[in-house]
């Protein structure tokens, strides 16, 4: 007897939905499995013939094919356990045939029988609901992340024989279930309120987070250059639902989930060592998977020291940065993930941390040059704004109770940066992008409307600095985002002085203004 149940692979960060074809018929006892399988997936026939016999199946006496269709893509993983021991025993008559054509079987079978979890259940589950299939029976600690898809009944399974019962229960399989979408809880991101000084610093993380700008922050050791970076997811907008779903899938594929964190709701903060690997960062592998820039995507890609990193591993993010996703090609297909996250690097001036003070620095100029050149000007040029931080004294740090100055909390920032984000969403409403770091030169034109007053000032310290019209470009669109901050419809001799104070790092450190 021939049967069918459905089950489903990913690709990259997207689902597929695979038929599960059984076929008992005479002859000579044997299990047989086909596909274009992977090796763990060739083991499935014997987790599932053990599994069938621990919970009381018989398993019949004959020939068992198993066909995993469509047959050009490559199954890995375990998922396909519970639709193939389901699939044969619809073709026994154990399981109605016409109960699998409603649903989607997720989960690997345990030699007991148990069902346990697998990753990436949460694209599984939306691909079902976007191939119209009411119903996946999922493993039960998948179950709370499944439930994050809306319009398919989702029904947590502890084991096989209770999926059987499940299948065979008509009243069962058709209950409707409230769901619960997991609500945001207290933020863990720290407050910006903790940073003493370092005031232009914290201005242009907001800045870079109104605007979605890439930050470079250059300073001695000690002086907050960390400790900024790990504040500034928290001054970016709340995620929207789609953010939520696009990045919890990212988590999904990378078994990253947990009960206690089902979903992604928290713009993501991540921090590599700069011994990473090229793929580990950007992505890919022999089977690929997600890189920290994907699960940085909707927040924060922190890299520190930023010239330990190796040189080859900084340039595979050059393109992806401009891109927006990861692009991976692998000879049984391409797979692509999101990278939209916001790049914040840190580094010191030198080798020793302290140049250009010469009192403190030990580095030779041949050495600090050396140290700089690490990080090369193609990478450089994804970087919008960059910013010098100070050592502070220790009054500033732990100052009298008379002259303590309330800092700013990240809510407030936080409402600046999305008013200014929602000035940029209406006005590119009818564009490709949503915000001014992805202005084009052509857009730069039609968009960053300057005041007469700004525009002579630009022209004149451009003149005088010697900048090339990319560094102009850069200076525009970091104007238009601190003219967006101040609700200006214009560009303003101010804000143009302000976005020309993030490029004097440049000419200070890699002589930027004289190329």
């Amino acid at each position: 007897m021939y049967s069918e149940a459905y089950s489903a692979i990913i690709r990259g960060i997207e689902g597929c939905i695979i038929h599960v074809e059984a076929d008992v018929s005479d002859g000579l006892p044997c299990f047989l499995l086909t596909g274009c399988l992977s090796s763990e997936v060739k083991e499935a026939k014997e987790r599932v013939r053990i599994a069938l016999k621990n919970c009381g199946f018989k398993i019949p006496v004959a020939k068992i094919t198993i066909n995993l269709s469509p047959a050009n893509i490559r199954k890995d993983g375990t998922c396909y356990d519970l639709a193939i021991a389901a699939a044969i025993l619809s073709a026994s008559g154990v399981i109605k045939r016409q109960m699998l054509e409603k649903a989607v079987l997720i989960g690997e079978l345990g030699l007991d029988g148990k069902l346990k979890a697998v990753s990436g259940v949460l694209p599984m589950v939306y691909t079902a609901y976007e191939n119209n299939i009411c119903c996946c029976l999922v493993p039960k600690d998948n179950e709370e992340e499944a439930r994050f898809v809306n319009g398919v009944n989702i029904i947590g399974v502890d084991n096989l024989k209770e999926a059987v019962d499940i299948l065979n229960s008509e009243e069962e399989y058709k209950k409707d279930i409230d769901y619960i979408h997991p609500t945001r809880k207290d933020s863990t991101i720290p407050d910006f309120a903790d940073v003493s000084g370092q005031d232009m610093a914290r201005r242009a993380a907001e800045v870079a987070a109104a605007g979605m700008h890439n930050l470079l922050i250059i300073g001695p050791p000690g002086t907050g250059k960390t400790m900024i970076a790990k504040r500034i997811a928290g001054i970016m907008p709340k995620m929207q639902f789609d953010e939520c779903m696009e990045i919890s899938k990212v988590y999904s594929v990378s078994g990253l989930l947990t009960k206690d964190m089902p979903v992604i709701t928290e713009r993501p903060y991540r921090a590599p060592h700069h011994t990473i690997t090229q793929s580990a960062l950007a992505g890919g592998g022999r089977y690929p998977k997600p890189g920290e820039l994907s699960l940085a995507s909707s927040g924060v890609l922190f890299l520190d020291e930023l010239p330990e990193f190796s040189r080859q591993t900084l340039e595979v993010l050059r393109q992806p940065l401009e891109d927006g996703y990861v692009n991976v090609t692998r000879v049984d297909g391409n797979y692509t993930y999101p990278a939209k996250c916001m790049l914040v690097a840190a580094m010191n001036p030198c080798k020793c941390g302290f140049y250009p003070n010469r009192k403190k620095c030990t580095c030779t100029p041949l050495q600090v040059k050396n140290y700089l050149n690490r990080i090369s000007q193609p990478f450089l040029d994804r970087i919008d704004i960059c910013v010098e931080t100070v050592q502070l004294m220790f009054d500033e740090v732990y100052p009298h109770d008379s002259k303590k100055k309330k800092q700013e909390t990240s809510e407030e920032i936080r409402n600046r940066v999305l008013e200014a984000q929602k000035i940029q969403k209406e006005r590119y409403k009818n564009e490709k992008f949503k915000f001014n770091s992805n202005l084009s030169p052509a857009g730069i034109k039609k968009y960053c409307n300057m005041s007469k007053e700004a525009r002579d000032f630009l022209e004149n310290i451009s003149e005088r600095m010697v900048f090339s019209a990319r560094v102009c470009h850069k200076i525009l669109k970091v104007g238009r985002t601190i003219a967006d901050i101040e609700l200006k419809p214009f560009i303003e001799k101010e804000h143009i002085a302000e976005a020309v104070s993030y490029r004097s790092i440049n000419s200070k450190y890699w002589k930027e203004g004289n190329e």
